[in-house]
């Protein structure tokens, strides 16, 4: 076997390099915060850094210190300010510029806190083009200022009349993050589950203030979309708070929170959480009822509060932890072992049954409307199981299914394998419609970690039907299992569910009609952030020596201004029209991808009411107004 000359590279100790921790931190912004992003979804990693400088003012609040957070946003500008502690005056540029340097190592200063690994406030630091950072103590403050994480300026001063607390001014760094802007809404509702988890703090945003009375309970009775079956149920005790009631919509809505962190993909907690109210109702009415009985349209939420907790990554919107504590314990003779609380398996399951379970025995109108809920949903799952499996076994013997879904390798319910390679996270699965676009996809695709699902023709419209009628239909009854998510969420085989099709007015109308699918059935999969749309470029902009894709009007004009001489347009009509070679770009690390959102207060049935019930007034004029220009109508319409 011959060498390739061009494979062949000398290995020495010139090729071992060691970053400086803040030029490591912007290498591998991915590590510390996620994505990057541009403040279009709430994952973004601006949010991330503004979430990390507040998580550090409620842990003092925490601690006990502090009543009043005060955040501003000033176009790109932040600062935050609380009225803890502050840093210690000697430890200002440590804790903000010395990796794994920080007070909650310490279990001592933080019992219960978000942060516990020293990175936050140094992430927020490097990937800042600027920022300041001043601790204020019994008169004397002590102030630090860097750019991108290189100090420019530092030191102390005497005589301040400030009250003691840590102001923090930064401007995240567009050579990261581009164009980025920040959408109120999605800060506002990081405020407001801040006020609900800690009762007693105050925080503003821009002057307006956010607080709580009812903790979990104003979180459930402010955001709840739909009427519910009976008043929420409101239990609390030490490092526990749950809120649970049902309505008629489907699917499950469980927010779910440690130590005042959103853990938007709940993690051992909320598993704990869902098995424990089903095995607590199936004890209390003596009846074999099915987990997915007890849950269908649970509204609910639990919060806790342990010591040291494990997140599943960096951006903590997934609890790791197995045991309440684990701490290390020295005997006499300097041995170490480690002392571990109950698991939070059974802390919650404990705290369920025996607080749900009395509720319910003193409440005897909730109990009966609970049981009447679990007896709907049972009867009607049953009934729609048996057309289901009616449906699958013919889509099988016609082999529908198999030229249906081009699966992948890597899934992400399969964590252990997955996360051996780290590639858990990003296994996707693209639901594209028609032979042409598919087999785009299908050539162009990594087969490793992403699916094509081929959809035929325009699926159902299920907003008016009823879901016996949605259950017959091949193309959903397909698409459910493919996802994995018959029975359960939690066998969702895919992170990133992107819905692509064609950006005409065909592809618009396929692309509402799975949505609404989505919203009406499985709304979690949107809440908890799984479906995307697929941006693909509407022009291709070249000449002789360039070539450009563009996604919008504004770009392809940008592009043909800089390409000047000779230039080329091509305008895509369809997915099927962009080259195997070409496309790979627009599903690789280019990818671009639009979140679709779904806050906790928005209704559903209003949602789909106004975007798939008739055709009103409001609803031309909602499209007349987010057409961007008639330039950009008579170009989609080529």
């Amino acid at each position: 076997m011959k060498e390739n000359p061009e494979m062949i590279s000398e290995y020495t100790d010139d090729n071992i390099k060691t970053l400086e921790w803040n030029k490591h931190i912007r290498q591998r912004a991915g590590m510390y915060i996620g994505n990057l992003g541009g403040g279009t979804n709430p994952g973004d990693g601006i949010y991330i850094l503004l979430k990390e400088i507040i998580d550090n003012s409620i842990d003092e609040f925490s601690s006990g210190f502090g009543k009043q957070i005060n955040v501003t946003i000033d176009g790109r500008k932040v600062t935050v300010r609380d009225f803890g502690r502050g840093i210690p005056l000697d430890s200002v540029v440590k804790a903000t510029s010395n990796l794994n340097t920080g007070a909650k190592f310490d279990s001592k200063a933080f019992k219960k806190s978000v942060g516990l690994n020293g990175v936050g406030t140094k992430a927020v630091n490097a990937l800042s083009e600027h920022f300041y950072i001043e601790s204020f103590r019994d008169g004397e403050s002590s102030f630090a200022e860097y750019s991108r994480g290189e100090l420019i300026n530092s030191g102390k001063k005497t005589g301040v009349k400030e009250k003691n607390g840590t102001f923090v001014e930064y401007t995240a760094d567009p050579e990261l993050f581009g164009d980025f802007a920040y959408k109120t809404e999605f800060v506002e509702n990081t405020l407001k589950n801040y006020s609900y988890l800690k009762r007693g703090l105050t925080l503003t945003l821009n002057g307006t203030s956010y607080s709580s009375k009812n903790g979990l309970l104003d979180l459930i009775n402010e955001n709840m979309s739909e009427e519910p079956l009976y008043p929420p149920i409101h239990l609390q005790g030490e490092d526990i708070e749950v809120v649970i009631t049902h309505n008629n919509s489907y699917g499950e809505n469980i927010a779910s929170f440690v130590n005042g962190q959103n853990t938007r993909d709940g993690g051992t907690h909320l598993a704990a959480f869902r098995e424990a109210v089903a095995k607590t109702l199936k004890e209390f009415y003596k009846k074999d009822y099915a987990p997915e009985d007890i849950r269908q349209g649970i509204v609910g939420a639990i919060s806790i509060g342990i010591q040291e907790p494990k997140f599943e990554s960096q951006t903590k919107i997934k609890l790791g932890s197995i045991y309440m504590w684990e701490e290390p314990v020295k005997d006499e003779n300097g041995n170490v072992t480690i002392d571990r609380g109950p698991t939070i398996r059974s802390f919650v399951n404990d705290f369920i049954k025996t607080n749900l379970d009395n509720y319910l025995h003193i409440h005897k109108d909730v109990a009966a409307a609970i049981q009447e809920k679990i007896i709907n949903s049972e009867q009607e799952r049953k009934e729609i199981s048996g057309i289901q499996k009616k449906s699958k076994e013919r889509s099988k013997k016609a082999s529908v299914y198999n030229r249906k879904l081009r699966d992948c390798s890597i899934h992400y319910n399969d964590k252990l394998a997955a996360n051996k390679q780290g590639l858990a996270e990003k296994s996707s699965i693209f639901i594209t419609e028609g032979d042409s676009a598919s087999g785009t996809i299908t050539q162009a695709r990594n087969a490793t970690t992403q699916a094509v699902f081929s959809l035929r023709g325009k699926p159902l419209n299920c907003y008016k039907v009823s879901r016996k009628k949605v259950a017959e239909n091949e193309e959903f009854t397909l698409l459910v299992n493919a996802l994995g998510i018959e029975d359960d969420m939690a066998d969702l085989r895919y992170n990133n569910i992107i819905v692509a099709t064609d950006a005409d007015d065909d592809g618009m109308h396929i692309r509402m009609l799975v949505l609404t699918f989505f919203l009406k059935y499985y709304p979690d999969l949107v809440r908890r952030g799984h479906v995307y749309i697929l941006q693909t470029p509407l022009f291709r902009v070249r000449n002789k020596k360039d070539i450009r894709y563009c996604y919008s009007i504004e770009e392809r004009d940008k592009a043909v201004k800089a390409l000047k001489n000779n230039v080329q347009i091509t305008r895509f009509k369809g997915l099927g029209e962009i080259s195997d070679k070409e496309f790979r770009e627009f599903i690789g690390d280019n990818i671009r991808l639009d979140t679709v959102s779904l806050g906790d207060e928005e209704s559903i049935a209003e949602l789909l009411e106004f975007y798939m019930g008739d055709n009103t007034i409001d609803r031309q004029n909602f499209i007349r107004q987010h057409l961007k220009s008639e330039e950009e109508l008579e170009d989609i319409n080529l």
